[in-house]
C-alpha cells in the first residue's frame, strides 16, 4: 500500500518545511515495529500517514497523541476532503491512525481513543477481478517452452496452482517454509494477517506441482523457504508479479487468483462461513463482497443464457 500523489489536478502538496521538530512522544519506531503481519511497503505507508498528521496538528499546538481530542482528528479528515484527496486515500490514512490510536490504547499510552466514533468513508468498493476459464488455463497449463529451465517451470506451477487452488494472499505464500507442507494431508499451515494461523487445503493439482518443485527446489535455495528466486533468496511479492507477467497475456495481479478461488467456491455453492475462514478473514463482512461478484456472474449467466432473459 503506497501513498501515491492522488489529489486532483491541480491541488498543491502540503507546503515544505511544515514539519514537527521531534517526533519522539509519537512512539512512531515502536507502532511501526508492531505490525509484522504487514508488507513493508504498507508500514512505510503507514508511518508516512501518522507523521503527516502529527505535522498537521502541531499546526495546532497539539505535539503529543495524549493532546489529541475527536474533533481533532475529525477536522484533518475534513480538511483532507476540503483539499481534494481521494475518499479511498481518505480512507486509508483514516485507517492508519485508528489502528495507531487503538495501539496506544492496548499498550497504555493512551486511556481514551479518539478515533472511537469517527467513521469515514472509503466510497464505492470497486468489484475484485475474477479471472475466466481461458485465463486460468493460459496461467495453469501454458505451453512448454524448451529454453525454460526445468526447476522455474515446476516453481511457477507451484505458486500459480497454490495461488488459486487454496486462495492465500501472495505474502503469506512467500513468507511460507517448507515444514508448513502436509501433502499427505493436503494441507499446509499459513500465517495470515494479524499472526492469525490457519490451515488450508491443498487440492490434488497443487500437491502434483509441489512435488515436482520439492524435487527441484534445491537448485535453486538451500534454506528453509518453500519457494525461492533465481538469486537463491525467498521468492517475494514482486517475484510473483513477474511469474504473472510471463504466463498472463493480460496483466494480472497475484490477488485476482484469490478472488477468483473465493468466487469460484461460492459459484459452486460452498458456504460464505466455510470461505471466510479459507480466506482467514477476521470479519465475514470482507468475504461478503465475493457474493456480489457471484450474483453478477450468475446474472449475465442468465442474460446470455435464457430465452426470455
Amino acid at each position: 500500500m503506497s501513498d501515491p500523489d492522488d489529489r486532483a489536478p491541480g491541488v498543491e502538496p502540503e507546503a515544505a518545511g511544515t514539519t514537527v521538530t521531534d517526533l519522539s512522544g509519537w512512539s512512531l519506531d515502536e507502532f511501526i515495529g508492531s505490525l509484522t503481519s504487514l508488507s513493508d511497503r504498507t508500514r512505510e505507508a503507514y508511518r508516512t500517514d501518522l507523521r503527516l498528521f502529527a505535522e498537521w496538528v502541531a499546526r495546532m499546538r497539539v505535539s503529543s497523541p495524549e493532546e489529541v481530542t475527536r474533533t481533532s482528528v475529525r477536522r484533518y479528515v475534513a480538511n483532507l476532503s476540503t483539499r481534494q484527496y481521494a475518499r479511498r486515500s481518505i480512507a486509508r490514512k483514516a485507517a492508519a491512525l485508528r489502528r495507531y490510536f487503538r495501539w496506544t490504547v492496548e499498550t497504555g499510552r493512551l486511556t481514551a481513543d479518539p478515533m472511537a466514533g469517527v467513521q469515514v468513508s472509503g466510497g464505492e468498493s470497486r468489484l475484485p477481478r475474477v479471472l475466466d476459464r481461458d485465463e486460468l488455463e493460459r496461467l495453469l497449463e501454458p505451453p512448454i517452452d524448451p529454453d525454460e529451465p526445468e526447476w522455474r517451470r515446476a516453481r511457477d506451477d507451484a505458486v500459480l496452482e497454490m495461488l488459486y487452488g487454496s486462495g492465500v494472499r501472495v505474502a503469506e505464500l512467500c513468507a511460507l517454509d517448507v515444514d508448513a507442507l502436509d501433502l499427505a494431508e493436503g494441507s499446509a499451515r499459513v500465517w495470515g494477517k494479524g499472526s492469525r494461523e490457519r490451515l488450508v487445503p491443498l487440492g490434488e493439482p497443487t500437491v502434483d506441482a509441489l512435488r515436482r518443485w520439492l524435487g527441484l527446489r534445491r537448485e535453486v535455495v538451500t534454506g528453509d523457504e518453500l519457494f525461492g528466486n533465481e538469486r537463491g533468496r525467498r521468492l517475494t511479492p514482486r517475484d510473483v508479479r513477474r511469474i504473472l507477467d510471463r504466463r498472463s497475456p493480460t496483466p494480472t495481479h497475484p490477488h485476482a487468483l484469490r478472488h477468483t478461488f473465493a468466487t469460484h467456491l461460492l459459484d459452486g455453492g460452498a458456504d460464505l462461513r466455510a470461505v471466510q475462514e479459507l480466506l482467514g478473514h477476521a470479519d465475514v463482512s470482507t468475504t461478503q463482497r465475493y457474493t456480489h461478484v457471484s450474483r453478477e456472474r450468475l446474472a449475465a449467466a442468465y442474460r446470455d443464457s435464457h430465452p426470455r432473459a
